[in-house]
């Protein structure tokens, strides 16, 4: 058993200390999910990011630190690119919302290996569109893509197991087939 560090962490020491790699995935193939259906080609996504509050609370007597108390968690809006294409589901959920239909949905963040197979993803849950933002014009750039922004708020994001086992069974068959 690997003990505290969990599977991944004891393999990248472990191969670390063999003077092997894991050569980093490149950040421009992902695909992006809502509610179970690939939602087109998206040429960026901001916001996989969360941060925990803290407060600062001093102890009478003790001048040589603060200590920092755990608050609570805040994630940051999820913000999808994507060019125009004649189907724009996207806008039609925004549009809803704008107009009071509000329909929270779940979705993934999947980022790819070389053979376009999911290597890792992010799940988040009960998004809303807060915010879209059209294409820019410039009749003076002759093959720029008319790219529409939406802006995501939701209620968090989390590695789920099967991303987990997924990346430690990858990095298991990567140790098996450098030993060879």
């Amino acid at each position: 058993m690997p003990g505290p560090l969990g599977l991944n962490a004891a393999l990248s020491l472990g191969l670390g200390a063999l003077g092997k790699r894991f050569d980093p995935y490149l950040g421009n193939n992902f695909l992006v999910e809502i509610d179970g259906l690939l939602c087109g080609g998206f040429s960026k996504v901001e916001g996989l990011e969360s941060s925990i509050e803290t407060e600062d609370r001093a102890e009478g007597g003790v001048n040589g630190y603060v200590h920092k108390v755990l608050k609570r968690t805040t994630w940051a809006p999820l913000v999808l690119s994507h060019g125009i294409t004649d189907l724009d589901t996207l806008w039609d959920w925004y549009d809803k919302t704008s107009r009071g239909v509000i329909v929270r949905k779940n979705g993934s963040i999947l980022l790819l290996d070389a053979q376009r197979h999911p290597a890792m993803w992010w799940d988040f849950k009960d998004a809303i569109p807060i915010k879209w933002v059209g294409p820019s014009f410039d009749a003076t750039q002759d093959s720029q893509v008319a790219v529409v922004r939406l802006e995501l708020v939701h209620r968090g994001l989390t590695v789920p197991l099967m991303s987990k086992g997924l990346s430690a069974a990858r990095a298991a068959m990567q140790v098996v087939a450098q030993r060879k």
